[in-house]
């Protein structure tokens, strides 16, 4: 409860939220905090633990209906992950520009085993919403969950101007590709079958 009520205040605030701030967020008197918490720095590394738990988004991955389209199950996935990610930065960034450095060894509540971990267990809950349609793909569902979280874990380059694609954008590209829809009739002449636009090697 203390934590769930800090987490909006450090993203405003960042290391320079109060502990009386947090204790009137949470409807609680402040002394309540340190019977929780050793001090501040206690609390605040307990809401950047909370902040990159996955357990959050693999239950929004989870209540995903396997009876949608392939396109949509992966659109609600990206947007779920892409949320997750933009509350984790913000924490981060919050703190980290506040001033505030986790120290090592603090306790990594995030997840058993860290970060490999909560890859892994993603990777799982792709794979689990990609299987219902594995007949239908050219490669094992294990590889386009890799390739799904690849392309959405990429950043564009700050030079280009992109802003990056949506999900609905992003999941076209995994599902379709870039190439146009072929056209009718016979390659040109001089051009090899493998060059007609459209054409999968």
């Amino acid at each position: 409860m203390i934590v769930a009520a800090a987490l909006p205040l450090v993203a405003e605030h960042g290391a320079a939220v109060t502990t009386s701030q947090i204790a009137r967020a949470a409807g609680i008197g402040e002394g309540t905090i340190f019977r929780v918490f050793a001090d501040k720095d206690e609390l605040l590394d307990a809401c950047l633990a909370e902040a990159m738990n996955p357990g959050h988004v693999l239950r929004e991955l989870a209540s995903i209906s396997l009876d949608e389209p392939l396109a949509d199950r992966l659109t609600q996935a990206a947007e779920a992950l892409r949320a997750h990610l933009g509350r984790m930065g913000t924490i981060i960034g919050s703190l980290h520009g506040t001033g505030h450095r986790r120290e090592r060894g603090s306790g990594d509540r995030r997840a058993p085993g860290g970060r490999e971990a909560s890859m892994k267990a993603t990777h799982e809950a792709i794979v689990e919403l990609i299987e219902p349609d594995r007949a239908a793909l050219r490669l094992e569902p294990g590889r386009v969950a890799s390739v799904f979280l690849g392309m959405l874990f990429t950043r564009p380059l700050p030079a280009s101007g992109d802003l990056g694609s949506s999900p609905g954008e992003l999941v076209d590209v995994l599902l379709h590709g870039t190439l146009g829809t072929p056209q009718s009739g016979t390659p040109q002449s001089g051009a090899s079958r493998s060059d007609t636009p459209g054409s999968v090697a």
